[in-house]
């Protein structure tokens, strides 16, 4: 194994999380990020709505947290909360520092948004491209740092822990990873002092989603096999409203949609969001998911609608141009034309358990971002939420490693990774075919509403497809869509085994078996963990 690196800080991922605290580390320490596409290939990229931040004369902290907890449905951790609210707006500043351009009203104050669940306008945003707008700015300090090294088509496939020199230990060490170079197809080590994992979300593990191509679930599923603990899996979000249309790939129509006015209809025109929440179009997303699901479900209609004909067109235009000129590119004009919309699969509040510094339960291994589950989600993520748990995170993630750096070595010598015996490969129908049947059952099993049936049918299906799977990535030789195959099977295993455990229903998980929230029993996290 040629080309073997070492890094005093090895960062996994190129979205907000690890570009944020990429900047921050590099003022004192070599930082090495890998990514597994191009750098801004991103959930961040792909973000349209904004940050939420208690910046506004009308607003407070407290109403902030209070909104928060109500979203996630009695399970969210308060003093994590809490600590995220109050350190938010020092990160929007530090944004605008970096040169964010976030939109103004007047060329001064802050346009702030609405959404679904906040009791005030507090979504700091960038017209409706806000994930774009920051990820350009960071990658734009990223590339220009003496410390840092960005290195793009490098997939991180395992953690390099004791496990690989045949020691069993449960007090496990994280020295770095192996690595799959898939543009000069070659297989490396990076050792590292500390590893952040900052990979992203899951969303590809279901056939519609709003999530790009990479979000396979990667770093959970590397985590999870190295022991770290996993928590709260069961819990994905389903964003109420993409477009839907044969060739728009689950298109997202920002819930600052329905923030600015924007109302659901059915394809008769009737409303129907007042049966279900007395905040109508401005409840939680679990909440307008279901309703959604329900309608469909008892028209038979493919979809309902989002109608903003009633708003006045140029404001529309002014605030929403890439929805406005997407819709117009599929022949739909939002200024005189309901949106047709489906829910699709957007967000995990569950994935690598971390502590208020972004620690995890295996040493020298941190993590930020949407692979973590922080306990700031709870059962259901408050809109705009997710851009600032990244910063308040990455951040906190770095004031621990620049204190812990100095003590720490990386001079642990590790075997190459072994591909002897393996061949070129050469089913790759069985590899396109497994993932497709992978997120179909998924979309058709553990989606917005369960079944203890449809969850054991589920198990029984990706665990055929994980042994087949399995088989296949031990005798031939790794590439990109291997290792995204076999993440995707994992993070399904462990969705499934989340929803079978939690006997109840509560946020984005319902089940028709247990229809009633349970705080007596279910009042806590579910953790997994390999061994």
């Amino acid at each position: 194994m040629k080309d073997d690196m070492k890094t005093d800080v090895l960062v996994i991922g190129s979205g907000i999380g690890g570009l944020y605290f990429a900047l921050h580390t590099a003022d004192f320490a070599h930082v090495t990020i890998i990514t597994k596409k191009e750098s801004c290939a991103s959930n961040t990229n792909w973000a349209q709505g904004g940050i939420a931040a208690t910046v506004g004369e009308n607003d407070s902290p407290d109403l902030h947290v209070e909104d928060t907890l109500n979203a996630g449905a009695g399970l969210c951790n308060r003093e994590m909360v809490e600590l995220m609210v109050r350190e938010g707006p020092h990160h929007i500043r530090k944004l605008i520092e970096l040169g964010v351009d976030f939109t103004t009203t007047n060329g001064e104050n802050l346009d702030l948004g609405r959404e679904g669940g906040h009791s005030r306008r507090r979504i700091v945003h960038a017209k409706d491209l806000t994930g774009q707008e920051v990820e350009h700015a960071l990658l734009e300090k990223v590339n220009s740092h003496p410390n840092i090294t960005l290195l793009e088509h490098h997939f991180a496939m395992e953690l390099l822990t004791e496990h690989h020199l045949g020691v069993k230990t449960n007090d496990i060490n994280c020295y770095g990873v192996y690595v799959l170079d898939s543009k000069n197809r070659k297989l490396k080590k990076i050792l590292a002092k500390v590893t952040v994992v900052a990979a992203g979300g899951l969303g590809q593990v279901y056939l519609h989603t709003t999530n790009p191509p990479i979000a396979t679930g990667d770093g959970i599923a590397m985590a999870y096999r190295a022991g770290a603990v996993i928590a709260n899996m069961e819990f994905v979000q389903f964003h109420p409203t993409s477009l839907y249309h044969p060739k728009a790939d689950s298109f997202l129509i920002s819930e600052a949609v329905r923030g600015f006015g924007g109302v659901l209809k059915l394809k008769n025109g009737q409303e129907f969001m007042h049966k279900y929440d007395k905040r109508e179009n401005l409840a939680p997303r679990d909440i307008v998911a279901r309703a959604i699901d329900f309608e469909m479900k008892k028209t038979g209609d493919e979809c309902v609608f989002l109608d903003v004909t009633h708003l006045d067109s140029n404001n529309t235009i002014e605030h929403f141009p890439n929805i406005y000129e997407t819709c117009l590119q599929y022949g739909i004009d939002m200024t005189k034309e309901m949106i047709p919309v489906v829910p699709a699969a957007h967000y995990s509040c569950g994935g690598i358990k971390t502590d208020s510094l972004g620690r995890t339960s295996i040493n020298r291994l941190y993590a930020c971002g949407e692979t973590t589950c922080t306990g700031v989600h709870g059962a259901n993520r408050l809109a705009s939420n997710s851009l600032l748990e990244a910063l308040v995170f990455a951040y906190r993630t770095y004031t621990d490693i620049r204190d812990v750096l100095p003590s720490l070595a990386n001079d642990t010598v590790f075997p190459d990774w072994d591909d002897s015996g393996t061949v070129s490969p050469e089913e790759w129908i069985l590899v396109s075919h497994n993932k497709r049947e992978a997120q179909q059952v998924m979309s058709d099993y553990v989606g917005i509403v369960r079944s203890d049936l449809r969850l054991q049918r589920a198990k029984r299906r990706i665990e055929f497809l994980k042994e087949e799977t399995e088989h296949y990535y031990k005798k031939t030789k790794i590439t990109t869509q291997i290792l995204e195959l076999r993440n995707i099977i994992k993070i399904a295993n462990l969705i499934i085994d989340g929803a079978i455990m939690r006997r109840e229903s509560r946020g984005l998980h319902y089940t028709t078996d247990y229809p009633q929230t349970d705080d007596k029993h279910f009042l806590k996290d579910t953790e997994q963990r390999s061994f």
